[in-house]
C-alpha cells in the first residue's frame, strides 16, 4: 500500500535522488502556504454526506469547541491546502492525520507499554513532509490555545522539526532491521527523562503511565457495561452509546446479532492464526453503536462485547467504519478493494507493533448499504497527554517525542537515505516547517472562525457539549 521498493539502487543513488528533490523543491519552499479560495465549510459539509446524519451537529459541535478542536476534525481541510503548496516528491506512508493528539500510550502483545501515533484512519502514501507539518501546526495551534508566547511558539514547534529531522537522519545510518524495530518504550524512557522534566511533569508523566497500564478490556466493561437480569450489557448513554435494542427498536434482533456473528467470523480471517484461535475463545454477548472522537463523528461505529470464561472475562471491540483517505483525492496513489484493509496495513506497516486484534471486515450498515470496517480492542492500555494542561516546557518535550516515532514510522516505509540528504544537517528545514506552522495557526484559526459564523447562521446545526 505504500511505495514498496522493488528496486534497491544503491546508497549513492539513493542520496543523488535526496539532492535532486532539494533542487527541484528547496527547503524553504516547504514554508510556502499557497494562497486558497477554497471554502472550509464546504469542504466539511462534502465529508459529511457520507456519515451518519444524525450525528453530524455533533462532530461540529465538538469541533467548534477551540480552534485545536476545529483542526483536529479538519483533516480534509489541510490537506486541501497542502496540495496546493511545494512538496519534496519523496514519499512515505503517512499517518494523514498526524495531530499530536493522534499520539499516545497503549499496550504491547508483550504486556509492555508503547508509544507511538495511534490514529490511522486517513493513512496513505504520500509527500513525508505532509505528516511533518500536520503535527507542527498542531502544535502551533495547541500552544496558541494555551496562552504561550510567540517566543515558546517558535521553539516548540521547531524543536519539533529538529527533533524529525535528527531521528530521521540517524534512522537513515542504520541497517534495515534497526530501523523496523526502532520504538520509545514510555517505561524504559523515564531515566532519560528525568533530566528534561522537573519534578512534577515527572509525576504526571509517571501518572498517566500508571492509568494506562489500567485501561484494559475488563476496565471497559466497568465504564460502558452493566450487570441486567444476570447478564452483562452495554449501558445506554445516548447519543453517545446505543445499545443494539433502543437503535433498532421494534425489529427483531436475531436476525441482526446472527448477522453481526457472521461478520465477526469473516474479520477472523484477516488475524494471524494464533490470534484467530485466541479470538474464537469468546463469544459475542451484546451490542451497540459509539460515538467516536472529533474528526470521526458520523462515522459508523460499534462496540461488541466478547464473553470468555465468564461475565468476568470480557473483551470488548470496537468496529470502525474506514471511508476512503482524505489524501487519496490528492496524490496518487494505489486503490483499494476495503478501506479497512488500508487503515489495517497502513498502521501496521507505521507502527512499531499493534493490537492483535487488528483486523478488517465488510457489512452493511442501517442504511443497508455495505461499509467497510476495522476492528481493534477498544482498549488495551491506551494513554495520552492532555494537551490543555501542559506548561510550555511539557509541550516541547511532548512534540520531540512525536516528532520521534514520526520519524521511526516515516524510516520504515520510504526512502529514508534519499529524505535524509534532502533534509540535511543545518536548520534551515527546521525553520521552513517553523514558519509554516504559524501561517497555519493563523490560517486554521479564520476557519474555525468560519465554522462559528456557520452555525450562527444556521447554514450547519452543531449540538455542542456532548
Amino acid at each position: 500500500m505504500t511505495a514498496v521498493r522493488t528496486e534497491h539502487p544503491t546508497v549513492d543513488e539513493r542520496r543523488a535522488r535526496g539532492r535532486q528533490a532539494r533542487r527541484d523543491t528547496p527547503l524553504a519552499a516547504l514554508a510556502d502556504l499557497t494562497e486558497s479560495d477554497r471554502d472550509p465549510i464546504s469542504l466539511l459539509e462534502l465529508q459529511a454526506k457520507s456519515r451518519v446524519q444524525d450525528l453530524v451537529p455533533i462532530r461540529y459541535g465538538r469541533m467548534s469547541a477551540s480552534r485545536f478542536s476545529f483542526f483536529r476534525g479538519a483533516a480534509l481541510v489541510m490537506t486541501d491546502d497542502l496540495s496546493r503548496s511545494p512538496d519534496s516528491g519523496l514519499n512515505s506512508q503517512l499517518c494523514g492525520d498526524a495531530h499530536l493528539s493522534n499520539f499516545g500510550i497503549y499496550a504491547t502483545p508483550e504486556r509492555k507499554l508503547a508509544f507511538d501515533i495511534n490514529d490511522f484512519d486517513e493513512t496513505y502514501p504520500g509527500p513525508f513532509e505532509w505528516d511533518v507539518k500536520r503535527l507542527a501546526a498542531s502544535l502551533a495551534i495547541a500552544a496558541k490555545d494555551n496562552g504561550y508566547s510567540g517566543k515558546e511558539r517558535k521553539k516548540i514547534v521547531r524543536g519539533c522539526a529538529a527533533e524529525y529531522r535528527e531521528t530521521l537522519i540517524a534512522q537513515a545510518g542504520l541497517g534495515n532491521l534497526a530501523v523496523w524495530y526502532a520504538h520509545i518504550a514510555p517505561e524504559d524512557g523515564l531515566e532519560e527523562l528525568r533530566v528534561d522534566l522537573k519534578k512534577r511533569m515527572l509525576e504526571r508523566t509517571q501518572a498517566t503511565l500508571d492509568k494506562a497500564r489500567r485501561r484494559d478490556s475488563a476496565q471497559a466493561a466497568g465504564k460502558f457495561t452493566e450487570i441486567v437480569d444476570g447478564r452483562r450489557r452495554f449501558i445506554s448513554d445516548p447519543p453517545l452509546i446505543v445499545p443494539a435494542e433502543e437503535l433498532f427498536a421494534g425489529t427483531d434482533l436475531t436476525q441482526i446479532e446472527e448477522l453481526l456473528r457472521q461478520r465477526v467470523r469473516s474479520y477472523r480471517s484477516t488475524l494471524q492464526w494464533d490470534r484467530r484461535v485466541l479470538l474464537e475463545s469468546f463469544e459475542m454477548t451484546h451490542i451497540a453503536r459509539k460515538v467516536v472522537g472529533v474528526g470521526s463523528v458520523g462515522t459508523r461505529a460499534w462496540m461488541i462485547l466478547m464473553k470468555g470464561v465468564d461475565d468476568d472475562d470480557p473483551l470488548i471491540l470496537q468496529v470502525k467504519e474506514a471511508q476512503p483517505s482524505v489524501l487519496s483525492a490528492y496524490v496518487d496513489g494505489p486503490t483499494f478493494s476495503n478501506e479497512g484493509e488500508r487503515v489495517v496495513n497502513g498502521q501496521r506497516l507505521m507502527q512499531a507493533t499493534s493490537d492483535i486484534f487488528l483486523g478488517w471486515e465488510r457489512g452493511p450498515g442501517l442504511d443497508e448499504d455495505e461499509h467497510d470496517f476495522y476492528i481493534r480492542q477498544l482498549r488495551d492500555g491506551k494513554g495520552s497527554a492532555v494537551i490543555e494542561t501542559m506548561k510550555p516546557e511539557g509541550m516541547e518535550l511532548y512534540g520531540r517525542l512525536c516528532a520521534r516515532v514520526l520519524a521511526y514510522a516515516h524510516a520504515r516505509s520510504s526512502d529514508r537515505i534519499a529524505i535524509a540528504e534532502y533534509l540535511g544537517d543545518g536548520t534551515e528545514f527546521d525553520f521552513a516547517i517553523g514558519e509554516f506552522a504559524a501561517a497555519y495557526a493563523k490560517r486554521n484559526a479564520r476557519d474555525h472562525a468560519a465554522l462559528l459564523t456557520a452555525i450562527d447562521d444556521g447554514r450547519v446545526s452543531a449540538q455542542r457539549g456532548v
